[in-house]
């Protein structure tokens, strides 16, 4: 009759390590590991982007900042000369005049237009998409060629005041936001219920402009904001088709400025740049205060 060999007794070492092993292979350990690799991956991203945005912007702080000499101190002059330019001044008044006029002009063609073909004419939704898209697609330069033969009658019929005006520009800047109004505008009204509210609002008797004007859109208040913001910092920031077109705006003025004075140059972008974010943290702040309220 043979004996049988005693296995060896299990450490509680070993014990541990093999609980260990298999609470690592568990469904929730591997949870925990992806959500620990995705944290690290989000954090190197956010990394990344905040020194690409922030690194250049530092280094125009930096140079809009720097003395003339090689051990000169930190100095203003730059900033404070940007009164000294009167036509820099008037570039920038202009390039703020041609933002609100584009940000009005296209927000009132596109929101009621959108909530229209939402709600009566969802046929034709991919055709109003691709007419607003289609901007992106077609370069600058080719954009002004057609431009040259409206803008030479729209200076012939314009009123005096309005005549060789930089104004005239909101035409073909409405043109150029569209894609960023269209994408901004469609993504409120996919956030919303418009065709239950337009229901509610017709079953109560409101007509069509009330839905619209008071019912569907003050609901994508918060869209209606990011479209105008995204059309004050492409119009302040567009320089193409103004030069072709041989009309000043801020950019045009800051590339000419930037021959003779870069300092200035540079300290009127920062202005910019802060002037956008500016713009982005109040939008932020009266989305957070339009939501509590709604809370």
């Amino acid at each position: 009759m043979s004996q049988t060999t005693p296995y060896p007794a299990a450490s509680a070492g070993s014990i541990a390590v093999l609980s260990g092993d298999a609470t690592a292979r568990s469904p929730r350990g591997l949870r925990a590991a992806r959500n620990r690799r995705l944290q690290v991956f989000r954090a190197v991203v956010l990394l990344l982007a905040s020194a690409f945005f922030l690194v250049p912007f530092l280094a125009m702080v930096e140079f809009s900042t720097r003395g003339t000499g090689v051990d000169a101190p930190r100095t203003l002059d730059a900033w404070r000369r940007i009164v000294t330019y009167p036509n820099l001044i008037s570039a920038i008044v202009t390039s703020l005049e041609l933002s609100v006029l584009t940000s009005v002009a296209s927000l009132a063609l596109m929101v009621p237009t959108m909530i229209w073909v939402r709600l009566r004419l969802p046929r034709i939704n991919r055709l109003v998409e691709f007419v607003c898209l289609l901007p992106l697609t077609i370069p600058a330069i080719v954009l002004v060629v057609g431009l040259v033969p409206v803008y030479a009658w729209v200076n012939y019929l314009s009123p005096g005041p309005l005549k060789g005006s930089s104004l005239v520009l909101t035409f073909a800047y409405i043109v150029l936001v569209l894609p960023y109004v269209y994408r901004s505008l469609d993504a409120g009204l996919r956030a919303i219920d418009v065709q239950t509210l337009a229901e509610a609002a017709r079953s109560l008797g409101a007509g069509w402009p009330t839905v619209i004007f008071r019912v569907v859109g003050p609901n994508m208040s918060a869209a209606i904001l990011n479209s105008a913001v995204l059309c004050v910092a492409l119009v302040m920031g567009e320089f193409t088709v103004a030069s072709l077109l041989n009309y000043v705006n801020l950019q045009y003025e800051l590339n000419n400025l930037g021959q003779a004075d870069a300092g200035v140059s540079v300290a009127v972008a920062v202005g910019f740049q802060l002037f956008v974010v500016a713009l982005l943290v109040g939008l932020s702040f009266i989305g957070r205060r339009r939501g509590s309220k709604e809370a």
